[in-house]
Formats: C-alpha cells, sequence, structure tokens
C-alpha cells in the first residue's frame, strides 16, 4: 500500500509526521557524502623526497615512515606500502639509504651521499607540508562528518519514535544554524 507518500519505507514520511521532507533532504546530504573520496595522488617524486626528509631525522622501517608521512600530514595522505618499500630499494640502488636488520625488521638510514641528497631537499618544503596535502586535509573531516550525520539521522528516521525525530529535527536546524554561524565569523 504504497502512494507514494512513503519514501523508501519509512513510515511516516510524507503523512505529516516531522519527518516528512527530511527524508528528502537526508538523501540529498547522504549523496553529497557518500561518493567515494579518492585517495590524494602526490606528485612523482614526493615520496622519494618525504623519505628522504624523515631519514635525515632518524632510521626508520618502512611503517614507520608511513605512520610518519600520514601523522605529519594530518591524515591527507597515507602512502601505500607498494610505494614506500619500492622507493626504499630504489634509494638503496642508487647508494642513498642502506637497510639493517633488528628484531626481524628492516631499519632504513641515510648514507653520506644520501645526506646530501636529504640536504638539497631540505631547502624545498616536505611533501606532506604542500598545499595540496594542506587543503586535502583540511577538507577530509568535514565530508566524513557530514556523511556520518546523514547515516544516525537516517537511523533514527527508521527506529525512532515521534518524539525521538522531533527532537532530532530541532538538534539538527540548531546545528544548521550554528554552521552558519561559523561561516560568518572572520578569520
Amino acid at each position: 500500500m504504497n502512494d507514494g507518500s512513503m519514501k523508501s519505507g519509512f513510515p511516516g514520511a510524507g503523512s505529516g509526521w516531522p519527518v516528512g521532507g527530511i527524508f528528502d533532504a537526508m538523501d540529498q546530504l547522504r549523496g553529497m557524502f557518500e561518493q567515494k573520496v579518492a585517495a590524494p595522488r602526490m606528485a612523482r617524486g614526493d615520496v622519494r623526497a618525504a623519505v628522504l626528509a624523515l631519514l635525515a631525522e632518524q632510521p626508520m622501517h618502512g611503517y614507520q615512515i608511513i605512520q610518519q608521512i600520514d601523522e605529519r600530514s594530518g591524515g591527507s595522505w597515507k602512502p601505500s606500502p607498494g610505494s614506500v618499500y619500492p622507493t626504499l630499494q630504489l634509494l638503496a640502488d642508487e647508494g642513498l639509504v642502506v637497510a639493517s636488520e633488528s628484531d626481524g625488521r628492516k631499519t632504513y638510514s641515510l648514507t653520506g651521499d644520501g645526506r646530501e641528497a636529504a640536504e638539497v631537499d631540505a631547502e624545498k618544503a616536505a611533501p606532506w607540508e604542500s598545499s595540496g596535502a594542506r587543503a586535502m586535509g583540511r577538507g577530509a573531516a568535514l565530508p566524513k562528518a557530514g556523511f556520518e550525520l546523514a547515516q544516525a539521522v537516517a537511523q533514527l528516521g527508521r527506529t525512532g519514535s515521534a518524539a525521538q525525530v522531533t527532537e532530532a529535527v530541532a538538534v539538527l536546524e540548531e546545528a544548521r544554524r550554528k554552521v552558519y554561524g561559523i561561516l560568518a565569523q572572520k578569520e
């Protein structure tokens, strides 16, 4: 008995219940945030520069390098092992790093030539400090938070009582006003 007033099987949608229009808005919001955000692709040579910069600070194993890049980029860039380990091997082949095994792990450190190469690269901004990485990091949390909010609201719409839905609508309206307030603030 669906006369078109029910949206995706949600009871009360379109029937005067407070959630009538919320489902269209939540579907639109969810659609905006559900689009898979592709992992940022850094420029060719950024992994190499990042590895040299980190190893100039201290010897590390590959997983530490991945963690440090992720941490320093604010989560906007986490290179895969498939890019870090071949880079380490290439640097070793070029004589810029040397690997030593300890406790079953390879720890990489710079050679003299590697230190010289790292010093040349040190004059440039580290790859995780590039404007592209910062911009990606700055905006990465917002879509995730919006998507999670859309999921919570959809869950409430499916299983919540009329009183819970009314309360959630008030919370969402207040949140919208606060977000616009933040946008109106000058930095």
